[in-house]
């Protein structure tokens, strides 16, 4: 028995070191792009316009004789970046809320459960794809309304927690010490819900990009000549019979990131054995 647990461990700690490794790499990639790269992103040469491989195209060049590598690692960092920015200030809006309902209760909570049951009404495709439409074409229109849909994911979940660890023994302690709420949510609750909250932000990075790539394509997201992944493959679209390249290199690069996101989740969720259900 115990060896089939050591073989667990093992076979987990080498998944953990091939993962870490990848994602240090794609990383690093992303901030010294501009020290690697020789291509303008926006330079138009219509008289190298889809140009195939080559030495000084790695990956050729797309339908305005723009080099495709340059692109697509400028929109790595565009698209990643614009994904871990709302992401965080999604945790940033969505943590305090769900500790101050959780810990305070009553006309407080019931509140922020009907705004919150206001937006869990709808699948959050749906309210993003409103909001920027009615906020009007840009990313920093898409990003404010990815913001919206989803602090209210990490404020439920907060909520969730810090109600169960209110009513235990410690909190009741550092209550009758003279311990100040702020104090006790900082000190005490706050600990608890690190865990679940680092899992449930990996998992939700995968899909912020694909939100962002998808809203991208149909115009609502990044504007060209931004090398976004998703405005990317919304430029090649009517060249893939021809060129099915230009439109292949976007989307591996998305699901290669979304997968990595998703296996940081799985790994995050296992090592902080937190249950299935912050993913679903």
């Amino acid at each position: 028995m115990e060896l089939v647990i050591k073989e667990k461990k093992s076979k987990r700690r080498w998944r953990m070191t091939v993962l870490f490794t990848v994602m240090a790499t794609v990383l690093a990639v992303l901030a010294y792009t501009f020290l690697i790269l020789k291509h303008d992103p926006a330079l138009v040469n219509l008289e190298e316009r889809l140009w195939p491989a080559s030495m000084e195209h790695p990956l050729g060049t797309d339908h305005l004789g723009r080099d495709v590598l340059t692109r697509l690692l400028l929109g790595a960092q565009l698209t990643v970046g614009y994904g871990l920015l709302s992401l965080f200030a999604a945790v940033i809006i969505g943590v305090p809320f769900g500790m101050i309902a959780g810990f305070k209760g009553g006309l407080i909570d019931r509140i922020f459960m009907r705004i919150a049951d206001t937006f869990l009404a709808f699948p959050d495709t749906i309210v993003a794809i409103v909001l920027s439409g009615l906020l009007g074409p840009g990313i920093e229109n898409l990003l404010l309304a990815i913001v919206l849909v989803k602090w209210v994911n990490y404020a439920r979940l907060v909520r969730s927690t810090v109600i169960t660890e209110r009513q235990k023994e410690y909190v009741t302690v550092a209550k009758i010490n003279g311990l100040s709420s702020f104090g006790i949510m900082r000190k005490h609750l706050f600990p608890h819900l690190i865990g679940n909250v680092l899992v449930l932000s990996s998992l939700d990075l995968g899909k912020i990009i694909l939100l962002i790539s998808s809203l991208s394509y149909i115009g609502l997201g990044a504007q060209p000549p931004a090398p976004e992944w998703g405005a990317m493959l919304n430029d090649a679209r009517p060249y893939f019979q021809s060129n099915m390249l230009l439109m292949i290199y976007p989307g591996l690069a998305i699901v290669f990131v979304v997968l990595l996101t998703n296996m940081l989740g799985d790994y995050l969720r296992d090592a902080f054995d937190v249950k299935k259900e912050v993913g679903s």
